[in-house]
């Protein structure tokens, strides 16, 4: 068997190799940009929803300060019970609700979505959270 050829042995097996870690970068790359783009979803949703509770919690007038000498403020067990219910409302458990004066009302909230690809190498969910602040107003005001 003096016409057999040798020296390919040595590299038998490396493109498999090579076409396994391609294989794995590329789910990596898809999941960076799948869930990617779930992250960025998951940080304007957060934010919407922490705007709007924090718009419901500030529309939380006190009546029996407003009748007695006709100030207008916040309630803030009324204020910290509507940005609650609006997120129960919407599904969303991971918040907080701080009455930060007699007219201003601020939210945080934190909204968590599932990977689809990132969870092969161990990254469940991405997470954001969302802040918003929001004011009573009782009045126009203007230039005459």
């Amino acid at each position: 068997m003096a016409g057999r050829i040798r020296g390919a042995d040595g590299e038998r097996g490396a493109l498999s190799l090579m076409i396994v870690v391609l294989v794995v970068a590329l789910v990596l790359l898809a999941g960076f940009v799948v869930d990617g783009s779930a992250q960025l979803a998951a940080d304007e949703n957060a934010q919407a929803l922490a705007q709007e509770a924090a718009r419901a919690g500030a529309t939380s007038v006190d009546a029996s300060t407003a009748y007695r000498n006709g100030s207008f403020v916040v309630d803030p067990q009324l204020a910290v019970t509507a940005a609650a219910s609006y997120l129960a409302a919407a599904g969303y458990r991971d918040y907080k609700v701080f009455v930060v004066s007699d007219s201003e009302i601020r939210v945080r909230v934190t909204v968590s979505e599932p990977t689809k690809f990132l969870s092969v190498v161990g990254i469940p969910l991405v997470t954001s959270t969302g802040w918003a602040t929001a004011s009573l107003v009782t009045g126009v005001t203007g230039g005459t």
